[in-house]
């Protein structure tokens, strides 16, 4: 029969967490079918020897060079039998019922294509509050999108058409990936919305890419500027082009700081052609 859901998980050097992860995925209570995709993208921590020994046919594992959370994503949907994605970063931690509540709002809510919800967040071991810049809701929300990503992918489940209709995650990004599919979709598509906690989130360690890149505005001023391209109505290019700017003049400020000017100048020469 064939799965509702292809639940992936892209990893690298993450074998602490890995089997937190993939047990949440396993131990999902009755929600249609759901295959197991785990992506280990050039790990050498034994990561890949973990998953088999262990799981065996439970995981379809795929073992690649490093090449990105991004392209780890795709090369797993691209195989994916499940009719909805349903993305789990390798630290995170699914709810035993996160995708039948899902499979319940999308069957109540057959229009919807996406469908996202709230998190708990545990940051060094401790349990956070979200700030309200970081406070979600559904709806139309592509002006919600533009300053920072608001929708965590390890909550998202969303139509496999719809993900290739877009084109998926962008491999030449090494950050915000996320925040640059979400606009990509929130521009034509509403997001369905569950208000009550889907994962617990943890958050704080070194390895995170959000920790380990700085100029994070480089990454969501090169997805703007793809995204100005696009059709969009006279409202959101006015939001977006507002946000392009705010951006620009952050980084501008950031590079005077570092006295990296040749480099913001090479960059924006580039990125403001797609807001012209």
């Amino acid at each position: 029969m064939q799965p509702f859901f292809t639940a992936i998980i892209p990893t690298f050097n993450r074998l602490a967490t890995i089997e937190r992860a993939i047990d949440s995925v396993l131990n999902q209570v009755a929600c249609g079918g759901v295959e197991l995709f785990v992506v280990d993208d050039g790990s050498s921590d034994g990561t890949s020897e973990l998953v088999t020994s262990k799981y065996g046919s439970r995981v379809r594992l795929f073992r690649t060079e490093n090449r990105g959370v991004s392209a780890a994503r795709n090369l797993a949907a691209q195989n994916a039998s499940g009719q909805w994605l349903a993305f789990l970063d390798s630290d995170d931690e699914w709810f035993q019922d996160k995708l039948k509540r899902q499979r319940d709002f999308i069957e109540q809510n057959p229009d919807i294509s996406i469908v996202h919800g709230e998190e708990i967040w545990i940051r060094r071991g401790v349990r956070v509050n979200a700030m309200k810049k970081h406070q979600k809701r559904g709806g139309n929300l592509f002006l919600d999108c533009l300053p920072l990503c608001c929708i965590s992918p390890s909550t998202v489940v969303l139509k496999k058409d719809l993900f290739f209709q877009v084109g998926g995650f962008r491999e030449d990004f090494v950050v915000c990936e996320d925040y640059d599919l979400w606009l990509k979709i929130t521009r034509e598509h509403s997001v369905g919305f569950i208000d009550t906690p889907l994962i617990t989130k943890f958050g704080g360690h070194e390895d995170q890419l959000s920790r380990r890149f700085v100029a994070m505005d480089y990454w969501r001023l090169k997805s703007l500027s793809s995204i100005l391209t696009m059709p969009l109505s006279a409202e959101h290019r006015e939001a977006a082009l507002a946000e392009f700017v705010r951006k620009k003049k952050i980084l501008l400020k950031g590079y005077r700081r570092h006295q990296n000017l040749s480099f913001y100048d090479e960059v924006f020469f580039s990125l403001s052609l797609g807001a012209r």
